[in-house]
């Protein structure tokens, strides 16, 4: 009798502990995080970005590069490259399926190849000098989809972008201005250039699903 209180006890005690952790990790806790995500939507959703009819034209959170047709007007602002994960060429295509890392460190002869061949096509898009170009717009970032560019990415294609919009580069420039983003936390990181935004103010996006065709 004794043997089977004490089994009677200890069972109770698991089901008492069970019943309890159950509702704090598999109620309380799955809440508690629902109701934080709810207190930004936009974030909680994939901070997704509209255009100006209101359609979904992207995410802030991902740098997809867009691309245009061989010899028409590029209207676009870049994103970093993100390289070919089969180190088969040195741009890859604007798709995020292309965001993953490669295998390619400093030492790499290839890399060093990629980088002089994205240096000198980036270089003859925006009509300036080699050495114009800025590191970032040759290297590709950890994600492989980094939203962000330098100033310095942004500044060398402001006259393009101008042009085939049918803007002036002080109109372009203040566009870059309002969607430059300070040092993270104020220490942080360098100022950059959220490229997906500032495509959106631009107009230079697919077409909107307003037009049925997006």
């Amino acid at each position: 009798m004794r043997l089977f209180r004490s089994f009677l006890r200890q069972t109770l005690a698991g089901f008492a502990v069970l019943a309890v952790f159950t509702a704090l990790l598999g109620v309380a806790y799955p809440a508690t995080v629902w109701v934080v995500s709810r207190l930004d939507t936009s974030s909680a959703e994939g901070s997704p970005l509209r255009d100006s009819n209101g359609c979904v034209v992207g995410s802030s959170l991902i740098g997809v590069d867009p691309q245009v047709a061989p010899g028409e007007p590029d209207p676009y602002f870049h994103t970093r490259t993100t390289g070919s994960v089969a180190d088969e060429d040195a741009f890859a295509p604007g798709d995020p399926s292309a965001a993953l890392p490669t295998n390619q460190g400093p030492n790499s002869e290839l890399l060093a190849k990629f980088v002089e061949q994205r240096r000198a096509a980036i270089a003859e898009r925006e009509s300036v000098d080699p050495e114009q170009v800025p590191a970032d717009a040759v290297t590709g970032s950890g994600s492989g989809i980094d939203p962000n560019i330098s100033e310095e990415y942004a500044a060398i294609q402001v006259a393009r972008v101008a042009r085939v919009n049918g803007l002036t580069e002080d109109d372009v420039k203040a566009l870059v201005r309002e969607h430059t983003h300070g040092r993270q936390y104020g220490v942080l990181g360098a100022a950059a250039v959220a490229v997906p935004e500032l495509n959106v103010a631009l107009g230079s996006t697919a077409p909107s699903c307003a037009s049925g065709e997006g």
